[in-house]
């Protein structure tokens, strides 16, 4: 049997959890689910977020340290992100 891929603290991939959070949408998206299981379907997602964006926000951590220690001319430096028209909410 193939062994799952594991983060740091043993858990789940960070593309794992994205991947089984996106499969709960789909679910909860079908109709097809009834209420008790819609209600454990949405508490599950929600933990998903709350632990993608603690990891999300860990890694913008994290590259903000390495862009600041590189320092020098030339280093990256933090810039806002400004998505392109076709990608912002209309």
């Amino acid at each position: 049997m193939a062994k799952k891929k594991t983060d740091e603290q043993g858990g789940p991939r960070f593309e794992e959890r994205l991947a089984r959070l996106e499969q709960i949408v789909a679910k909860l998206e079908s109709g097809n689910v009834g209420l008790d299981e819609s209600l454990k379907l949405y508490a599950e997602g929600a933990e998903l977020i709350k632990v993608c964006r603690k990891t999300l926000k860990e890694v913008e951590t994290r590259i903000t340290q390495l862009a600041e220690s590189a320092g020098g001319p030339g280093a990256p430096g933090e810039e806002p992100f400004e998505p392109e028209e076709s990608e912002a909410e209309p």
